[in-house]
């Protein structure tokens, strides 16, 4: 019988289950409450302390076994599983109830924690009742949901089947609440700016478009918060945070989703080093915190986060590991031709300082495995960093890199409304040349820091790429709920070939 054909059968007596129940007036879906006073992982994991006591615990039927007036039942909650262990003899009319669950009912059990003869601990059963039924088939519970790009279309599934996963965002919270509280010990203010914007800025991507009806005006998603946080600092907050949701319409990989997480902070009368120091302690923070130390595995490899991290200029990287002295070139020409030599694609702005960051990117960032500082970013591509003052051809930026990722990107915030406003023109320009990526012009903020900006430190840390680096995954997908999918074409759902379980 073919698979597909088996599952349809399989929810055709499902659906007649839940209308029998419906006639007999014993709808599965009339539940509104249950009350719980104790999780699975707490029966498990302090079987000691909880052998003898009664306890009320509800989730979802994993298995079932049955063997005349005894069954077994499997169920799941938030924590982890337990066995049930049911009689008819403590049930009488409410082993029926048993009898009619199937694999994915919501079950709610009172009973006595104890364990088997068999050494299972267990919960055995005094009280049931059915809380919700499914009406669905789930994957076959040794092979689990394998489709990569079905677990993703369907994470409830992914969830429930593969219960390392929910591991993996237990982590991902953890490592959030780590990173607030940090930032919150070191007296920063959380606080929230807006999404929808006249500007998209504070990065250079492209933005996605929607269009507000009361106002008739058309509105870009933020790519970066940074704009509205440094008009906070102008405002008078010293030390801001935000983290939150970005959305950049470019391509997907395995480190790119169009809305990520990003955490940004800006503080005031602090520069660049600052900066850094803040970004090493705060990771380190984070792994401790939740892994218990600073050195980690990553996918085989040991990862040393202690700081304090490595620096290297840009340019001193590039000579590393193309050969290619940018010190020793001092115009565009020589620069461009430089780079038609290595074979890059030029592009008709490019200019000395695009060269110089795109050799790096060809080049050095497979090399920045171990957590590293790279310093010295061209004017060109850091239209928000202030110029350095021994070279005012490169800026007072920084990114930082593990396992060849960027996770960071820092400055000391350019806080000159004259440079500021040359900077966008020049932007401007570019994007009249063909660079849909260039930052938009913003006059509403080169106003504000007209009313006047302290000397200012700024960060942005890709939340969803350390999250990566601590949980040990290799896609970003793995570690969003709900990762960004193409919408199949001519189904609404997709079903798994493994085989299925009805009991």
């Amino acid at each position: 019988m073919a698979q597909g054909q088996k599952s349809s059968e399989v929810r055709d007596r499902k659906l007649e289950k839940v209308q029998n129940l419906i006639d007999e007036g014993n709808s599965p879906y009339l539940a509104e409450k249950y009350d719980v006073d104790t999780y699975t992982n707490a029966i498990v994991d302090n079987f000691d302390e909880m052998e003898g006591k009664t306890v009320s615990v509800a989730g979802r039927v994993i298995s079932k076994r049955r063997h005349g007036k005894i069954a077994f039942l499997d169920i799941l909650d938030t924590y982890g599983q337990v066995q049930i262990f049911a009689k008819k003899n403590n049930l009488e009319e409410e082993y029926e109830v048993i009898k009619g669950v199937d694999v994915g009912d919501f079950l709610g059990v009172k009973g006595e924690v104890i364990r088997t003869q068999a050494g299972a601990i267990s919960v055995e059963a005094k009280a049931v009742q059915l809380l919700s039924k499914s009406i669905q088939v789930l994957p076959e519970k040794f092979h689990g949901l394998k489709d990569m790009d079905l677990r993703y279309r369907q994470r409830y599934v992914d969830l429930i089947v593969n219960p390392e996963v929910k591991e993996v965002f237990f982590k991902r919270s953890a490592i959030i609440k780590a990173v607030r509280k940090f930032l919150d010990a070191r007296g920063f203010l959380e606080v929230e700016t807006p999404i929808l914007g006249n500007v998209a800025g504070g990065a250079n991507a492209r933005p996605f478009l929607t269009h507000h009806n009361a106002l008739d005006i058309d509105l870009q998603m933020r790519i970066a918060n940074e704009l509205f946080l440094k008009r906070l600092i102008v405002g008078g907050f010293d030390k801001v945070y935000e983290m939150g949701k970005m959305f950049r319409n470019e391509g997907m990989d395995a480190r790119h989703n169009p809305e990520f997480t990003n955490m940004e902070l800006y503080q005031a009368y602090v520069d660049m080093d600052e900066m850094m120091r803040i970004t090493e302690e705060l990771v380190a923070f984070c792994a401790e915190e939740v892994l218990g130390s600073a050195v980690i595995e990553y996918q085989g490899k040991t990862l040393d986060l202690t700081p304090p991290w490595k620096r290297i200029r840009m340019q001193d990287a590039v000579k590393e590991y193309s050969g290619v002295d940018f010190d020793a070139i001092e115009t565009d020409e020589e620069a461009l031709a430089v780079a038609k030599e290595k074979g890059l694609e030029v592009q008709p702005f490019w200019t000395r300082g695009h060269v110089i960051s795109e050799m790096f990117e060809e080049y050095c960032e497979e090399h920045m495995v171990q957590p590293t500082f790279i310093t010295g970013h061209p004017v060109e591509v850091s239209p928000l960093a202030k110029r350095d003052p021994e070279d005012p051809r490169i800026t007072r930026r920084f990114e930082a890199f593990i396992n060849t990722w960027e996770i960071a990107n820092a400055f000391s915030e350019l806080n000159d409304p004259i440079d500021q406003r040359e900077r966008f023109e020049e932007q401007v320009k570019d994007q009249e040349k063909g660079d849909d990526e260039a930052h938009p012009m913003d006059y509403d903020f080169i106003n504000a820091i007209e009313v006047g900006m302290p000397p200012t430190g700024g960060l942005g840390v890709g939340i969803d790429r350390v999250i990566m680096l601590l949980t040990d995954q290799t896609s970003i997908r793995d570690i969003l709920f709900f990762p960004t999918m193409k919408p199949l074409e001519g189904q609404d759902v997709e079903s798994w070939d493994e085989e299925s379980e009805e009991e």
